[in-house]
This record gives C-alpha cells, structure tokens and sequence, in this order.
C-alpha cells in the first residue's frame, strides 16, 4: 500500500495523554464584586515542562506562564486558543503558552544560550526580569481564521511574570486584578499553579447591589486576605482547591463554581508542518535539506518530523 501523502497525513508524534479533570477552579465571594480562578497543573506541569532539557530558572518561567494562560483563558467565552507571550532582549528571547477554549494547554521557551550561560553564572537570584531583559508582553485571542484575533500589548514592568501581568491588566484592561504564580520541583515531579483575583462591576453580576465603597472595601479585603498564600499552598497535590480558597476566603461566604479540565495540547501533525513547508521556496527548500531530508522539530513538544525533500514541492521563488 501507498505511503500517506504528508498533506493528509494527521500523525502526531507519541505524546502523554494527559488531563487533569479539575485544572481550573472558579470561585467568587457572594453579594461582593470579586471573582478569581484557581488553577493547579498537578502532572500535567511535569509532563510539559520535562519534554525539554531547560535548567530549573527557565521550567519555572515557563511553568508560571502555563498556569497564567489556563487562569486567563478559562474566563473568557471563545472558541480558538488564548496565549501568553513575552519578548525580550534577555536570556529567554521568547516565552510562549497558549490554551484553546477546550483546555488545551502548551508552551515553549525559546533561549540565547550564551545569554543564559552567563546569568546563571552570575551568583544572583534569577527572576523572570532578568531572564526576558527588555521588551513586551500579548496576550492574544486566536479565533481560528473566524475573524481577526484580539491582542493587547504592553513593555514588561516588573521583576515576575505576575507583576507583570498586573501591568498589563493595570495599563491595557484598567482592570483591578491580583495575580500570583508558582512553579517549582516537588516530591512528586514539576508543579505550577496560579491564583487570580479580579474586581468585576456590580451591575447586574457578581456584588450587585453593594455600594461603590462597599465593593471598593471588599476588594482590598480579598487582597490582602489573597496575599497570605503560599507557594507551598499553591503547589500542593493533596491540598484541594476547595480546602485553599476556604482557608483564604472563609470569612467571605467563598463560593465554588463548576471546575474546568485542562490537557496536554500539543496540536503538531505531518499534515500541519507539511503545509509549513510547502509555503517555502523550492530554493529554500533545497538549502534546509540534510543528506535528501529536511527536518522540522515541534518547539511545544520537542518533536523532529523528517520529510524526503523530493515530497515537498515548495513554491517558485
């Protein structure tokens, strides 16, 4: 029988099937403007983080960006994939997750080696500023070709992706929010988390009804109540979701709504990057060939597809 032609062919490399029924939590405090997620990678943090060799300072970034783009995804009403994205001069040239509207999630750090190299040689702390340097942070909203996507850029401002994802809500949503991130190395594999707070107006939702001072009140009590978390508490298998938001916002009245599942996402096929390469010239082509072959690697998944360069047609220069 024949060989599947690449453009048909919608094989994918062997990745974990991997879900976490009760990824993102949703919550909100009864009668008050403020609502929040809670998400908890559980193993699906170890099984994106580990697909590359990155050193502990990059899998946390990487890791923290993960959590923020399943918190932020899972409040919006959209059908297509929402991604976090950081550009910088530093270390980590590109910082990439992404979640579809279903809960797939993924990401990649795209790294300066010789950059990296020298910061971990530095002796001081290494935090996200120092890891991104200078540039800008999107988040996007990909319709998938239904209509044009919606993004929001701002400079990155702050020493950790949380402060700044604060800017961006702060300058682009002027939307009083509170983020945290965790991500570290437990006993039982890499662990990430987030925990996002957000003031929503009164009318007709979540704290109609309660004055401008009251819902102002109740919102910095939600902030400071929020601020006692602990990465210990956000990274925590055995610590459910439910059990956290009670020890923080008990006083409150905190209510749970219905918790979302989150799943390893990687959505590379032959077909997808055969289309990819079929946009190159044939001259391009030629030059990306290695002994009669071209290679692609998947970034998300770590993945190589090799393809004969005498399958891809290309196109004429």
């Amino acid at each position: 029988m024949a060989a599947l032609p690449d453009f048909l062919d919608s094989s994918r490399p062997d990745v974990p099937d991997l879900a976490v029924s009760r990824g993102v939590t949703p919550f909100f405090l009864p009668d008050l403007p403020v609502r929040g997620r809670l998400v908890r990678l559980g193993p699906l943090a170890a099984a994106l983080l580990t697909r590359h060799e990155h050193p502990p300072a990059v899998r946390r970034l990487l890791g923290e960006a993960l959590a923020l783009a399943a918190s932020l995804a899972s409040a919006l009403k959209f059908t297509g994939s929402f991604s976090v994205q950081a550009r910088g001069d530093g270390a980590v040239s590109m910082l990439l997750a992404d979640c579809t509207d279903v809960g797939a999630l993924r990401g990649y750090a795209r790294l300066d080696e010789g950059k990296l190299a020298a910061l971990l040689a530095g002796g001081e702390e290494v935090t996200a500023k120092r890891l991104l340097g200078e540039g800008y942070l999107a988040l996007t909203v990909d319709f998938g070709g239904a209509k044009e996507p919606s993004q929001g850029i701002v400079a990155l401002e702050g020493e950790s992706l949380a402060q700044m994802a604060g800017h961006y809500f702060e300058t682009s949503e002027q939307l009083a929010s509170r983020v945290f991130l965790a991500c570290g190395e437990t006993e039982a594999g890499w662990r990430a988390s987030a925990l996002v707070l957000e003031k929503v107006a009164g009318a007709g939702g979540v704290g109609a009804g309660v004055s401008e001072a009251e819902g102002e009140e109740a919102w910095r009590t939600a902030c400071i109540l929020a601020d006692t978390i602990t990465q210990a508490e956000l990274l925590d298998d055995a610590l459910l979701p439910e059990r956290v938001l009670y020890r923080l916002f008990h006083g409150e009245g905190v209510a749970v709504d219905r918790p979302r599942a989150l799943a390893y996402g990687c959505r590379c096929s032959r077909a997808r990057l055969a289309a990819v390469l079929e946009g190159f010239s044939r001259d391009d082509l030629d030059h990306m060939s290695v002994d009669g072959d071209i290679v692609m690697t998947c970034e998300f998944c770590n993945y190589d597809f090799r393809f004969a360069r005498d399958g891809v047609g290309g196109r004429d220069a």
